[in-house]
Parts: C-alpha cells; sequence; structure tokens
C-alpha cells in the first residue's frame, strides 16, 4: 500500500470547508488548512505524492489518500483551485501512463468551478491558435492543458459550456487537431472536443468550423485507427468514432457500414456494454475515456471445455482483462462513503464472485474485489499480448503475457464451490473493464493466435460463435436512441430494456416489469430498492 503524505499543511488562516448535506466536502477527515498562504511547492508535492498512489490503491474499503483530501480543500477557495489546476499542468508527467487519469480524479475532486473562474483560467493560460503553433512547445504541458479542458467540458454543461468555448480556445484545440502535430497532444485536443461536443450548440460550432475546413481533419486523422504507433493508433480511433457519433460529414459512409464482418462470429456485445464505453465498427477493440470504470462482456458464452483468446495492448494504463458470467455486475460507480476511494470508481471485471481478471499495469490478479500480487512478471506496454485460457474440466483459469505464463488461477472455481454457485449454468464470457483513456484490441480466434497454449487442446470463440448480420452491426450509438425513441415498445416489455418481455417478480417486494436478462443483473428493486431475495416468473 502506498503511504499518505505526512508534511502537515500550514495552519495559518485556517479554513474548513462547508459540509452541508449535499456538498462534496462533507468530510470529517478533512484537515483545517490554510489555503491563500500554501506554497506552491506543496502543492506540486502532493500532486506527485497522488500520482504515485493511484497505482497502489486496490482496496474499495481503503480512505482518501490525505494527499486528495488536501489538494480537495486547498481548491475549495478561488485562489487555491488556480494553484491546483496550474500544478496539474506543471507536473504530471507525460510518460507515466497513469498521468491523464490522474488529472481527472484531481479535478473531479476538487469542487465544481464556476463559468468565471474557468474563463479567468483559459485567459490565464493564453489559449490560442498562436501557442498551439508555437514552434517551441513544451509537450507535457500542452498535453495536461488539453486533459484539463476535457474535465472542465465533463464538469459544466449547457450554457456555461457554451460560455467557456471562446473562439480562443477552440482555436487551441482545433490547431492540434487540424496540424497532426504531437500525438500525444492530438489525442487529447480530440477527446477534449468530443467533451464539449455533449452541448448541443458547441457540437454545431465545433462542426461548422471542421465542415469549413478543404479536408475535414478528423478524416485525415481517422487514416491512423490501425497504426504501428499506438499512440497514433488512439488519435484514428477516437477521430473515427467522433466522424460516426458526433461530427458526420455528408457522403462518407459511416464506419459499421463499410466494415467486412463475414468472417467475424464473435465481437464485444454492444447491447450489454457500459453507457460510455466506445466499440470499434467490427466489435473487437475498445476504450474508454470516461471518468468512470467501464465494463464489457463479449457475445459467446461458454460453458464446457477449454477456451483461449487474446488481447493487444494498446494503452499501458489500468484495466482489469479476463472472464466474466452473466452474473457479473458492471457498476461504473460506488455508492460509498465520501471518505472511501478507490482509483477506478467502479466494480469492473474480477470485482465479484462472478469474474476473474488480469490488471497488468499495477501487476494484480482480481477476484471478488480482492487483488493479488504478482511477481516476476513485467508491467504491461502498448503491443503485448495477454493470452486468457480457462479449462472448466481442470477448473483453472490461466494468464499469460507474450506467451510468459502469469500464474494457473483456481479461486474463481473454488469460491463457487463454497457458495453452491452454478458458474457454468449462464456461461463464461471475455471480458475487460477499463479506467479512463485506455484501449485494447480482442482476438476471438478472427486471426491467428500470437502465443496459442501448447499443453492442451482448446476452442476458439470464433470458431464456434454464431451471429446474425443484424448483431454484427456495431451501430452509432445515436442511431440507437433514434431507433429507439421512434419505436413503441411493446405492452408487456421490460422496464429496463424495453426489448424483452417482462415476465419476472421480485421478492419479498412484489414489483414486475423486468426481464431475466435484466433482473439477473440486479441486487435491489429499481422502484423501491429493497434487496432481491428471490425471483419468480409468470407467464406472459
Amino acid at each position: 500500500m502506498g503511504t499518505c503524505c505526512s508534511k502537515e499543511m500550514p495552519r495559518t488562516e485556517a479554513y474548513a470547508p462547508s459540509t452541508g448535506p449535499g456538498s462534496s466536502t462533507a468530510r470529517a477527515s478533512e484537515p483545517r488548512v490554510s489555503v491563500t498562504k500554501v506554497e506552491p511547492r506543496i502543492v506540486d508535492e502532493l500532486v506527485l505524492e497522488l500520482l504515485s498512489l493511484i497505482g497502489t490503491f486496490v482496496d474499495n474499503e481503503e480512505e482518501s489518500p490525505l494527499s486528495l483530501v488536501k489538494l480537495h480543500v486547498i481548491a475549495d477557495k478561488e485562489e487555491g483551485w488556480f494553484q491546483v489546476v496550474s500544478s496539474l499542468i506543471k507536473k504530471i508527467p507525460l510518460e507515466n501512463p497513469l498521468g491523464p487519469s490522474a488529472i481527472t480524479i484531481a479535478f473531479d475532486d476538487c469542487p465544481l468551478p464556476s463559468k468565471e473562474q474557468v474563463i479567468k483560467l483559459m485567459e490565464m493560460l493564453g489559449l490560442s491558435a498562436m501557442r498551439a503553433l508555437s514552434g517551441d512547445i513544451n509537450v507535457q504541458v500542452e498535453r495536461n492543458i488539453c486533459v484539463i479542458l476535457g474535465c472542465i467540458a465533463d464538469k459544466l454543461a449547457g450554457p456555461n459550456s457554451i460560455a467557456v468555448l471562446t473562439e480562443e480556445t477552440l482555436d487551441y484545440m482545433l490547431s492540434f487537431v487540424m496540424f497532426r502535430r504531437e500525438p500525444r497532444i492530438v489525442l487529447y485536443a480530440l477527446i477534449a472536443l468530443e467533451k464539449f461536443a455533449h452541448t448541443t450548440e458547441n457540437k454545431l460550432t465545433i462542426k461548422a468550423r471542421l465542415d469549413a475546413e478543404v479536408d475535414n481533419p478528423l478524416m485525415n486523422l481517422e487514416q491512423h485507427a490501425e497504426s504501428a504507433d499506438f499512440t497514433w493508433r488512439q488519435v484514428g480511433f477516437c477521430a473515427k468514432w467522433a466522424l460516426d457519433n458526433l461530427f458526420t460529414v455528408p457522403g462518407r459512409p459511416l464506419s459499421y457500414e463499410t466494415a467486412d464482418m463475414s468472417d467475424i462470429n464473435a465481437i464485444l456485445n454492444t447491447q450489454d456494454v457500459s453507457e460510455y464505453l466506445k466499440i470499434s465498427c467490427d466489435g473487437l477493440e475498445a476504450r474508454c475515456d470516461s471518468y468512470s470504470f467501464e465494463s464489457v462482456r463479449c457475445t459467446f458464452p461458454v460453458n464446457f471445455g477449454v477456451w483461449y483468446y487474446e488481447c493487444t495492448i494498446i494503452t499501458p494504463g489500468v484495466m482489469q482483462i479476463g472472464w466474466a458470467t452473466k452474473s457479473s455486475h458492471f457498476l461504473n460507480h460506488l455508492s460509498m462513503a465520501p471518505a472511501k476511494w478507490h482509483p477506478s470508481e467502479g466494480y469492473g471485471i474480477g470485482d465479484d464472485l462472478y469474474s476473474l481478471s488480469y490488471d497488468g499495469c499495477r501487476k494484480l490478479i482480481w477476484h471478488e474485489a480482492k487483488p493479488s500480487p504478482v511477481k516476476d512478471v513485467d508491467v504491461w506496454q502498448p503491443g503485448d499480448i495477454i493470452g486468457c485460457l480457462i479449462d472448466m474440466n481442470e477448473e483453472e483459469a490461466i494468464f499469460s503475457l507474450n506467451g510468459q505464463r502469469i500464474r494457473t488461477c483456481t479461486n474463481l472455481f473454488r469460491a463457487a464451490r463454497v457458495n453452491q454457485i452454478d458458474l457454468t449454468r449462464n456461461g463464461f464470457f471475455a471480458a475487460a473493464s477499463f479506467m479512463a483513456f485506455q484501449q485494447c484490441r480482442f482476438n476471438f480466434g478472427t486471426e491467428p493466435f500470437r502465443f496459442p497454449p501448447t499443453d492442451r487442446a482448446f476452442g476458439n470463440f470464433n470458431e464456434f460463435g454464431v451471429l446474425t448480420n443484424d448483431q454484427k452491426r456495431v451501430v452509432p450509438r445515436r442511431l440507437e436512441l433514434e431507433k429507439l425513441r421512434s419505436t413503441t415498445a411493446k405492452e408487456n416489455s421490460c422496464t429496463l430494456c424495453y426489448d424483452a418481455d417482462a415476465c419476472c417478480v421480485l421478492e419479498p417486494c412484489k414489483h414486475r416489469g423486468f426481464c431475466s436478462l435484466c433482473t439477473s443483473q440486479l441486487k435491489e428493486c429499481p422502484m423501491c430498492r429493497a434487496a432481491i431475495v428471490n425471483v419468480t416468473t409468470e407467464n406472459t
């Protein structure tokens, strides 16, 4: 475990944050600290300490790092907020894979800035096309500014978001996107534009600027989607997603319309995915740019025999890759006391009885939300191949890194026996969870495996999977929403998915109106929040 900062904060002009019922600052453990005379050196140390702790905090029940608490208190005053943001920009290093996530964690925990604060920040930074195109650009600083802009866009919605997207700020972000300089800046400038586009007026403003160019810069960037340079590959992925979902171009086919799916029989399940996860048009690559922990399962379940798949690491940060069942719960935010903190802020693969995963950034195997450290293996890097094998005959799961066995795990099956759970009833799915700004690509057998097991025969999902042409279509989310709005739900359809028939009654509260698939993922009644003790089925 990491240790929190032991330095005492200055106590002159002490300030205690507000503790109203709805305040995010209502934390009994927060120290009384000075927020007007904090030395910049101390804020810098707290920022770097928080970064170092993100990789070591692994327990949902651990209290917030003292460094995060102190940064929160400092930022509760306007001057302190500028200090914290300035330190995040200057001090978060470029090469640390958790750097952008550290910015989002610190920024998200700080009090909500006012529109005036944000505009003042933009002016202090001098954002403009001239700054973006400067010859002596500092890649670390500009990358971090773009991450901050994305955080601001997420924090401020509606009129406030429109007000802070000034012409100068838009010029700054678009200059990186249009002139394709340093990919690490281009990537986060593009993500920031996506987040500003969550407000319709901003989206129209950005789209008009892109459309005014002779060659739409996003169409140039999307060509990098299969680049061997993994940073440019991320840029290409995000550009393609933005063109499909936000900044459409007349005459450009949507990606799913041109994707060759003829030999693909198992993909990531876009109907069973967390809200903000981005899925590639062929259904085999996934990326998270949300600040919550997002998860996905594949379409093909296995409930007997030996199976194997591989995953190519595109980004080296926190992901949990492995196995899950239909009973695994995907919750992207934990309901925890304010004093509790977890860097992933949610339940992912490996955080319950029904799933198991490997996190190669922190070198941990996860099961039942309990991490088990792994030794004698390298931290994963872009281009590395994670192998995932499950053998239900021998009751073991094996993870490997570039062909090197990491560990053979039996705890998933052992826990099932102790709790009298039939794990094979609903089958196992390949599955993964993603921290912010992480991406990987799955191989379910569509291509030859790089490091196949040699000690046993195994099956691959693509050989045995079956998908209809409609199921293979990875349609942009906006089209799915439009279809949903135009579709009249059946009278007896499930009130959660509006797809399958409602056939389940929750006990003991007796509330009904849910299908069996949605019910299998519930722990509490959506209507009254009573714990679900049993589920009965009624004729439909």
